[in-house]
C-alpha cells in the first residue's frame, strides 16, 4: 500500500516527534492521566496557573512587608540569641510626638505630587505623538530608542543628571555659548536638580500606560468631533483627554509611589533643603540596634500614607470618568 508524498511527510513529522522527550513525556499513561486531571474543570486551570504569580507576590512583596512590619513593633532589631523580644508601639508614636520628623514626610509627599504632575505634562505630548502620528511598522522602534536608557541603573543615570546639570556640564556650556549666562547656574544639590533626576527616572513608567490608552483610542472619534466643527483644543479636551484618564490614573500612580520611595537619586542630586524622608529612615538603619525598629515604622507609616493618597487619587480619576461617561 502506498501513501502520498504529503502523508508519507506528515508519517516522517510525527515519528520524528515522537521520538523528542516531548513526544515521549506526551505518550506517558501517567503524564497524560495527570494533565487530565488537572485540566479537568476551568477553575483547576485557573489554580494552576495562578500559583507561581500568587507565590512570587507573597515571597517577594508581601514577605519583606509583613517582616517589616514585625520589626517595627518590636523594642530592639536584631538582638543577640536567646535575648527576649517585647512588642511595643513606642516607635509610631515618636513620628507623632516630634515634629521633626513632619518636615521631610510632608515634602517627601508634596515632592512626589509635584514631580508625578511634570512627568506626566512632559510624557503626555511624546505618547501622543508616539500613538496618533507615527506609522504603527515604526512605532516599536520609537519606542525601543526610548528604552535604551533604561537599560542602565538608577545610579548610573543619576550620574548622567549630575554630569549634565553641573557647572561644567552641557546646560551651562549651551547657555554660556549662546549668551545668556557669564556665570554658570548653580543648577546641582537644589530641588530642581533632583527633580529634572526622578522625572528622567521615572517617565517610563508614565509613557507607558499613556501610550497603551491613545493607541487604543479609535481615530474615528477625533474625525467625527472635527467634522462636527469641534476643533483641535476641543476635540483634546472632550474627546482625547477623557478617553485616556484611565492610562493618566495608571502612570501617575505608578510615579507617584515609586517618587515616595526614592533614596539614592535626592541623596546624590538634593541638597541641605530637599532632605526626603526615604532619607530619614535610612538613617535609623545606619546604625545599631535599637533603631531599626524605629526605621522600620517609618517606612511603614511613608508606605501607609502613599497608599492612601493612592486610594484619595484613584477615587477622584474614577468620579471623573463616570462623570464623563454620563
Amino acid at each position: 500500500m502506498t501513501f502520498p508524498a504529503s502523508a508519507r511527510e506528515e508519517r516522517g513529522a510525527t515519528a520524528a516527534r515522537d521520538r523528542t522527550f516531548w513526544g515521549k513525556l506526551s505518550g506517558w499513561a501517567p503524564y497524560g492521566a495527570a494533565l487530565r486531571v488537572a485540566t479537568a474543570s476551568p477553575r483547576r486551570q485557573f489554580l494552576i496557573l495562578a500559583i507561581c504569580p500568587v507565590i512570587w507576590v507573597l515571597t517577594q512583596h508581601l514577605g519583606p512587608m509583613v517582616q517589616m512590619l514585625r520589626v517595627s513593633l518590636t523594642d530592639a532589631y536584631p538582638v543577640a540569641p536567646g535575648t527576649p523580644q517585647h512588642f511595643t508601639i513606642e516607635h509610631y508614636l515618636a513620628f507623632f510626638h516630634d515634629p521633626l520628623f513632619w518636615q521631610p514626610f510632608f515634602r517627601t509627599l508634596s515632592f512626589a505630587g509635584v514631580f508625578t504632575f511634570c512627568t506626566l505634562v512632559l510624557t503626555y505630548p511624546v505618547a501622543y505623538f508616539l500613538a496618533r502620528h507615527v506609522r504603527p511598522k515604526n512605532r516599536m522602534l520609537l519606542l525601543l530608542l526610548l528604552l535604551i536608557p533604561f537599560w542602565v541603573g538608577e545610579i548610573v543615570r543619576t550620574y548622567a543628571i549630575m554630569i549634565l546639570l553641573g557647572n561644567t556640564g552641557a546646560v551651562n556650556l549651551v547657555l554660556k555659548w549662546i549668551g545668556l549666562i557669564d556665570r554658570p547656574i548653580p543648577f546641582m544639590y537644589t530641588s530642581f536638580s533632583m527633580g529634572v533626576g526622578i522625572v528622567y527616572l521615572t517617565a517610563l513608567y508614565m509613557l507607558l500606560p499613556l501610550y497603551s490608552a491613545l493607541e487604543k483610542l479609535p481615530a474615528s472619534l477625533n474625525e467625527a468631533a472635527a467634522d462636527l466643527g469641534a476643533g483641535a483644543w476641543t476635540r483634546f479636551r472632550r474627546v482625547t483627554l477623557p478617553l485616556t484618564l484611565e492610562g493618566i490614573s495608571s502612570g501617575c500612580t505608578l510615579v507617584f509611589l515609586i517618587s515616595t520611595g526614592f533614596y539614592a537619586t535626592p541623596v546624590l542630586l538634593g541638597g541641605p533643603s530637599t532632605t526626603v524622608f526615604a532619607e530619614t529612615i535610612a538613617g535609623f538603619f545606619h546604625v545599631a540596634g535599637d533603631q531599626w525598629p524605629t526605621g522600620a515604622a517609618f517606612a511603614i507609616i511613608m508606605f501607609l500614607a502613599a497608599l492612601l493618597v493612592t486610594a484619595a487619587f484613584q477615587k477622584l480619576m474614577s468620579s471623573l470618568r463616570k462623570g464623563d461617561s454620563k
